[in-house]
């Protein structure tokens, strides 16, 4: 299994933001997400601060979250891109692999991009990051740029809801049904 060494909070800002909307949406009778952690075996743990500074991933991880809204099931994974190109090398094979799984037992999958330097988050349905994936698998580019993607599917707050990607998942239902 692969080694991991901690890099502070590299991704957790998002997923706070993202576990606190989700918090609303299943207060609210929205949706029902859960985070769902990697699991890991600590090896080195720094005593003054009682973290974990290295440790063995125990399996490969799927997805970063799961759950239903009203009665459709989804998964997607939360990601930080800090320039205007996202290396597809942030995404591991393993994962596309099950959310394709995911679409053919009748879910949806995405990912959730956000563009630290821009401050700007985007829902990138699977058939998009399929795309990248194929076009990489082929001998083109590791990596998509800000300008290929969908600006109609930036991501917007909503009140609490910092990361509100309901419309958007909404509006990748509506091109499913097109």
């Amino acid at each position: 299994m692969g080694t991991w060494k901690s890099r502070g909070l590299r991704g957790s800002a998002l997923e706070d933001l993202i576990n606190h909307t989700n918090e609303i949406y299943k207060d609210k009778g929205l949706a029902l997400i859960q985070k769902i952690p990697t699991p890991i075996t600590p090896i080195e743990i720094d005593k003054k601060s009682r973290h974990i500074t290295l440790a063995y991933f125990d399996q490969k991880s799927t997805v970063d979250y799961i759950g239903t809204v009203q009665g459709i099931p989804v998964c997607f994974d939360a990601k930080e891109c800090a320039t205007d190109t996202f290396p597809l090398q942030n995404v591991h094979e393993h994962q596309i692999e099950f959310m394709n799984e995911f679409e053919k037992q009748g879910g949806i999958s995405f990912l959730i991009v956000y563009f630290t330097e821009r401050n700007e988050m985007f829902y990138l349905p699977l058939k998009d990051i399929n795309l990248f994936w194929d076009r990489m698998n082929n001998g083109g580019r590791k990596s998509f740029k800000y300008d290929e993607i969908n600006k109609e599917m930036k991501i917007s707050q909503y009140g609490e809801m910092i990361v509100h990607y309901l419309d958007c998942l909404q509006a990748d239902l509506n091109s499913r049904d097109e």
